[in-house]
């Protein structure tokens, strides 16, 4: 710094014309450079060192003291001075203002008229008393004070426009544009293209991504496989517990003990049919019992889904089954005796057990209507079970299909009719057979007939449904590793969730689009991984 500080001994050049004493001939190295820019461009090539309007008045005041010291060692300064501080803010917007709009200045000094494509034309500027910039307007009869009157003058382009925009943006506690713009003008900047700078400052600023920046998003995955290609009820099932309900478990002397229920709930991914069953408590073992009752009613189950609650975790410590983790990629466990494969969600992923997690949803407004007229004290374990077999039933006969209004189209496509291989609309009894094979051939050629029926549909009416993208409908760019992040916690303030760094990415396997991710944070002075969703991640720095 002392080499382009100290310049050349000119004693006959004055502070005011440009910090003159700063151009660098003495050094060598960059004396060619020198030769080929001007006084004003190098100067600017020193704003771009600088992050904030503060630091880059403090350096250059700093620098004018010690220019000022050099002519006149005999000067002293204050510690700190408004007026300093204001004549060395005016001297960098002077040398901004000479390096962008060089040709309308030079047209004022020699009193000719603007460039007709000149952007200063329509605010009529001029040039005051120290050189600087000014909008001439209509308003100089006005009672507005100078600032505002005639604004200085600063170009979008100049980097010292940056800062002030941040400088003011700050001063604003991070608002918007409009906030942002009419700080500036208040304040006696009148910035051309002012829009364009300020929303590429507040795109920027990592602070209003903090506060205001929306979730990560991609674009919508295609639906798995075991979600669009037919298979037998209950081959590849989503699995969750909703509840509790308080039931009256024993009479004693005072009066009635309550305990409490939960319901497993078993949703077939592709005939959306459902299974209950109801359990004791939120345990291992009350699970792998629900499990094992589910299984001998349904029978066998090729794949598992899941959340990451605790029960379902704990149980597959006790059941033969192939484990897959999200954040370890590769099956840990294998026993070939069930066949069977458990997925885990990723954690906090809502939206991604939606097919059976609305489910839950229209049991409960089913089981409080049927709750309606019991009272709190008729509520037993075996009246609770009755009315989950009655919530299955209802949901299992529910339309999954649009009903159709053609009165040659009569029958509604439920998952019980292909449970149980009857239509309501027919009652095969009712049919006057010659012989008993004739019945048989008949009923069995009727549920072959309701069963490709139901395919032929699901497939014709259902799967159609769900081609739409209903939101997340472009493709964007995928998080990757190193990407600083805001993870979110819901139970504190968006201002104190943790910052975290991403570790990992798990691409998909059909698309190849990251959804998921490892972040690690530091939480208790410890580093702490989760695996996210993308959904619950802000991302703070491109």
């Amino acid at each position: 710094m002392d080499k382009w500080i100290s310049g050349p001994n000119k004693p006959n050049i004055s502070l005011d014309e440009d910090f003159s004493l700063i151009e660098p001939e003495s050094d060598k190295e960059i004396k060619p450079v020198v030769k080929k820019t001007s006084v004003q461009q190098f100067i600017a090539d020193r704003f771009v060192k600088f992050s904030t309007w503060h630091s880059l008045v403090c350096a250059f005041r700093l620098l004018r003291r010690r220019c000022l010291h050099k002519i006149d060692k005999d000067r002293t300064f204050p510690k700190e001075s408004v007026e300093e501080s204001h004549e060395t803010e005016l001297f960098i917007l002077r040398s901004s203002q000479r390096l962008s709009f060089k040709e309308e200045i030079n047209c004022l000094k020699d009193s000719t008229p603007l460039p007709r494509k000149s952007a200063l034309i329509q605010l009529n500027p001029f040039l005051d008393k120290d050189g600087i910039l000014r909008v001439g307007g209509r308003l100089s009869q006005s009672p507005l004070p100078i600032n505002q009157k005639h604004p200085i003058i600063i170009d979008r382009k100049s980097h010292a426009t940056i800062l002030l925009v941040r400088h003011y943006h700050e001063k604003v506690q991070h608002q918007g544009r409009v906030f942002t713009e009419g700080a500036l003008r208040s304040h006696g900047f009148w910035i051309i293209g002012a829009k364009k700078i300020i929303n590429s400052v507040l795109h920027k600023c990592v602070i209003c991504r903090k506060l205001r920046r929306p979730f990560s998003q991609q674009i919508m995955a295609d639906l798995p496989a075991d979600r669009v290609v037919p298979s037998p009820p209950f081959t590849i099932v989503g699995v969750d517990v909703f509840g509790p309900w308080n039931i009256v478990a024993r009479r004693t002397r005072g009066g009635l003990a309550h305990s409490k229920r939960w319901t497993v709930l078993f949703s077939c991914l592709t005939s959306k049919a459902i299974h209950i069953e109801v359990i004791e408590e939120l345990s291992s073992s009350a699970f792998i019992n629900a499990l094992a009752r589910f299984i001998s009613i349904r029978g066998a189950v090729k794949e598992f889904r899941s959340d990451r609650g605790t029960n379902f975790v704990g149980a597959l410590d006790h059941i033969n089954v192939d484990v897959i983790y999200v954040e370890s990629g590769p099956v840990k466990k294998f026993l070939s005796t069930n066949g069977a494969k458990w997925t885990f969600n990723p954690p906090q992923t809502s939206h991604m057990p939606g097919s059976w997690e609305r489910m839950i949803g229209i049991a409960r407004k089913i089981l409080d209507a049927l709750l309606l007229n019991t009272k709190a004290k008729e509520l037993t374990h075996e009246v609770l079970c009755a009315f989950m077999c009655e919530v299955t039933a209802i949901m299992n006969s529910r339309p999954i299909c649009p009903i159709s209004t053609a009165p040659e189209d009569p029958v509604i496509i439920s998952p019980s009719m292909l449970l149980t291989q009857k239509d309501l609309s027919v009652d095969l009894m009712r049919v006057d057979f010659h012989n008993i094979k004739d019945m048989y051939v008949s009923q069995w050629k009727h549920v072959q007939y309701l069963s490709s029926m139901f395919w032929k549909r699901l497939r014709d009416e259902y799967l159609q449904n769900l081609q739409v993208r209903r939101k997340w409908q472009n493709n964007q760019p995928d998080l990757k590793t190193g990407d600083v992040v805001l993870m979110r916690d819901p139970m504190v303030h968006r201002g104190q969730w943790p910052l975290g760094i991403v570790t990992r990415v798990f691409p998909s396997q059909n698309d190849g689009k990251v959804r998921t991710v490892e972040v690690r944070i530091i939480r208790d002075g410890k580093r702490v991984t989760f695996v996210r969703p993308i959904t619950e991640l802000v991302l703070l720095i491109d």
